[in-house]
């Protein structure tokens, strides 16, 4: 069982209280914040493997503590939203956030989910020749050092975008489906929900500005990268 500790922020205590139970009958260690200042203290302090986000929190919301974290780290974020509006999904997987959850949930699975995101945020490749660095025209993509140069020019990309930078470099020339990258980047299918894939492309276009590889949009189908 797993020894994974999980940190759950809400200001509901009865939503505390039971993806607690749920979540230690399954091996986790849990603790726990009510507002998104103490959400930060605690990812500090006690490093745990997961947070558990609700959005709506106060002293800051869920959306400034995702992007606060995302600004440091690639500490795997479950997203809460109190309705079930698109707006907030995509907003939340656009800061980085690795999954959402709609409430009320089941708690079941709160579970399957945290499960499904901790495997994700495993070591994505084995210590393999894998891990060597990509090279797509004066592109080069450093797996193992999550860095990325365009030319002898360093690139600050977010996790996701690092991440679906590599999911186009290890499938260079072959175009892959908004679907199929969500599934490789995200891990889950956002049915109908693709934007977020549309706007991490722009975000991946503008800082690797000058770089020979590109992007391309196949129209009608998804995007490839590919360089002369």
């Amino acid at each position: 069982m797993s020894q994974d500790l999980i940190l759950l922020v809400d200001d509901e205590p009865n939503i505390i209280e039971l993806a607690s139970m749920y979540l230690r009958q399954d091996g986790f260690r849990v603790i726990s914040a009510g507002d998104g200042l103490a959400a930060l203290e605690r990812v500090a302090e006690d490093r745990p493997a997961l947070m558990v986000l609700d959005l709506m929190l106060p002293r800051l919301d869920g959306w400034e503590v995702c992007k606060r974290i995302r600004a440091e780290s690639d500490l795997p974020i479950l997203m809460l939203t109190a309705r079930d509006d698109d707006v907030d999904k995509i907003v939340g997987l656009e800061l980085g956030a690795d999954d959402y959850l709609t409430k009320p949930f089941n708690p079941r699975e709160l579970v399957a989910r945290v499960k499904a995101i901790l495997r994700r945020a495993g070591p994505r490749r084995a210590a393999s020749e894998d891990d060597r660095p990509l090279r797509v025209g004066n592109l080069v993509i450093d797996p193992a050092r999550r860095e990325v140069l365009v030319g002898d020019r360093p690139v600050d990309l977010r996790a996701k975008e690092f991440d679906l930078l590599l999911a186009l470099a290890d499938n260079k020339s072959i175009v892959l489906s908004r679907e199929k990258l969500l599934d490789l980047v995200w891990g889950f299918d956002f049915y109908g929900q693709t934007r977020t894939v549309d706007v991490h492309i722009a975000h991946l276009r503008t800082k690797l500005a000058g770089s020979t590889a590109e992007i391309e949009t196949v129209w009608g189908v998804g995007y490839k990268l590919s360089a002369p």
